[in-house]
């Protein structure tokens, strides 16, 4: 049990040097113990060690928490809260924020590497090569921890913090990240959008804010000390990275390089302290003061954009996302590491394709992955996650669609073969009772083969829910309307375009197979396959063609 202070302390600091943790802080000139650190000297001989240093009648005594709320006092003025319409807000969504929440959530799965000086650090290329985006992990982020403070804050020059990090992370550091800091890294993304120049400007943001934004004002079983110490670390492990850019030249943007710097600078602690009738101190609040680093000078500059200088992208954070993650982190870690991948992958495009081992990879790690190919237990054991996985991201929402042709329902999951399955009684068992006299029933084992099968698999995309569209502006309803209208001029003028049910009664009425019409029209047998399974659009000159072969008017 944490010790605390009275309000009778002299403020002589005898106990300062002699505890072991370094848990006894100064605030506003009044010494308090940080009950995230005081752990009554048990490792010490004696009992502690400020109750047996303390030279007054009145030492610190046993923390017991207070019964009801406190009443509110005097706090530091925040930033405006986030989720103003109750679901969404928007944040950066530049790929340093993709990477950053990616090494945040996937941590040791993702592919490490160390320097001359054994310093680990992990990198991304970009624009094929031409670029690349280099992260450390800063090992005084977890001594903060254990020490309870800030780092001291430097000028958010790239010069001044191009050697921040004094100690290489280890990959025990690594490990010990937690994934839900990656929610509080999308909070600063947040947050910074709203300033005009995040690099040079600060955001204030309270332990209050971010329990509402994660969900944890209604968890029961979490008291106020042990909330406001869950946030505290959060805060200080999603301050702890750095990242070193080199951006080629794209359109009018010139190429620019930015020596290694905090990605959030973490520039104080502000801890709130409150006394109870017996005097004693509690710590009942924090509030954190955050600046952008200076990639938001290159990646989140709203007048370096109208410049043609500088980018500005952003997106929309749905604080659903937030709080799923916080509910499942523990028993669907997959699942949660990729709903944060998805969220900035979705910004792409919807009907962006996935493979199965790209799932795989951002759920589990390249190493998981590898296992499966060596070992048949691992294999098997992957499968059962990931297809348990996927059932959890339906149930939140991101609905999978899987490609018929690589991921048919024979190699699909359980779930989503029952997905037709009738509510009533009645009619589920009709439903059961047909399954059952088909040659093949929807609870047979799987084929033999489904590991290979599934490594070729894709899912065509994943369904997003409501919250997570993209608001349209003016300017995209305006570019819509007048596609809408270019498109219908179109439709006037083009002919009917040929479709793929039309090729395949054409070339089985003419007895021939898809090798054959590949051969005979020039083109490729997976071509054939894809244009008549409608997966994209025939070009005129290759309707033209198809139609000739086939004897189409």
């Amino acid at each position: 049990m944490p010790y605390t202070i009275h309000n009778h302390c002299t403020q002589c600091g005898s106990c300062v040097p002699e505890c072991p943790m370094g848990a006894i802080q100064v605030e506003h000139q009044h010494y308090w113990i940080d009950p995230a650190l005081c752990d009554n000297c048990a490792t010490v001989a004696g009992g502690p060690q400020c109750v047996i240093h303390c030279p007054i009648e009145m030492p610190p005594s046993p923390l017991k928490a207070k019964k009801g709320r406190w009443k509110e006092n005097d706090r530091v003025a925040t930033s405006p809260d986030l989720f103003l319409n109750g679901k969404t807000n928007t944040f950066a969504s530049a790929i340093v924020m993709w990477e950053g929440c990616n090494l945040l959530a996937q941590r040791q799965s993702l592919p490490w590497q160390r320097d001359a000086t054994g310093t680990f650090y992990y990198e991304r290329q970009v624009k094929q090569g031409r670029g690349q985006l280099r992260f450390w992990l800063r090992a005084e982020a977890f001594s903060l921890m254990a020490a309870g403070t800030a780092p001291s804050p430097s000028p958010p020059t790239v010069e001044a913090n191009s050697c921040v990090a004094k100690a290489p992370a280890s990959i025990a550091s690594i490990e010990k990240l937690d994934i839900r800091s990656a929610c509080l890294h999308l909070i600063y993304a947040a947050h910074a959008v709203a300033l005009d120049h995040p690099w040079e400007q600060t955001f204030v943001i309270s332990d209050r804010q971010i329990e509402q934004y994660l969900g944890l004002d209604k968890r029961r079983d979490l008291n106020k000390t042990a909330k406001i110490i869950l946030i505290r670390e959060l805060v200080q492990q999603s301050c702890g990275l750095d990242v070193e850019v080199h951006w080629p030249q794209q359109g009018r943007i010139p190429k620019f390089s930015i020596l290694r710097s905090p990605l959030w600078h973490l520039q104080e602690i502000q801890p709130n302290l409150q006394e109870d009738e017996a005097g004693r101190r509690h710590l009942v609040g924090m509030t954190f003061h955050i600046q952008a680093g200076q990639w938001a000078k290159y990646f989140l500059n709203q007048s370096g954009c109208k410049e043609g200088s500088a980018f500005y992208q952003y997106g929309l954070l749905p604080r659903s996302l937030l709080q799923t993650v916080m509910g499942i982190w523990q028993q669907h870690e997959g699942a949660a590491r990729i709903m944060l991948w998805f969220l900035f992958k979705s910004k792409l495009g919807m009907e962006q394709r996935i493979t199965v081992p790209t799932l795989m990879r951002v759920a589990y790690g390249q190493e998981t992955l590898q296992q499966g190919y060596s070992h048949r237990e691992d294999r098997k054991r992957l499968l059962r996650t990931f297809e348990g996985d996927l059932e959890v991201l339906n149930h939140y929402g991101l609905k999978p669609i899987f490609d018929p042709e690589t991921y048919p329902p024979e190699i699909q999951p359980l779930w989503a073969k029952l997905a037709d399955l009738p509510e009533d009684a009645e009619e589920a068992l009709e439903f059961w009772m047909m399954d059952g006299g088909n040659s093949s029933r929807l609870t047979d084992a799987a084929p033999r083969g489904k590991w290979n099968r599934l490594m070729q698999a894709r899912i065509l995309r994943l369904e997003i829910p409501p919250d997570w569209q993209q608001r349209s502006s003016k300017r995209d309803k305006q570019r819509n309307r007048s596609r809408t209208k270019t498109a219908n001029k179109k439709t006037v003028t083009t002919p009917r375009s040929l479709s793929g049910e039309q090729i395949v009664a054409a070339r089985k009425q003419l007895g021939m197979s898809q090798r054959s019409l590949a051969e005979k029209t020039g083109k490729s047998q997976s071509w054939i396959r894809d244009v008549e399974n409608g997966r994209f659009r025939i070009k005129l000159q290759d309707q033209n063609l198809l139609k000739k072969v086939l004897g189409l008017s």
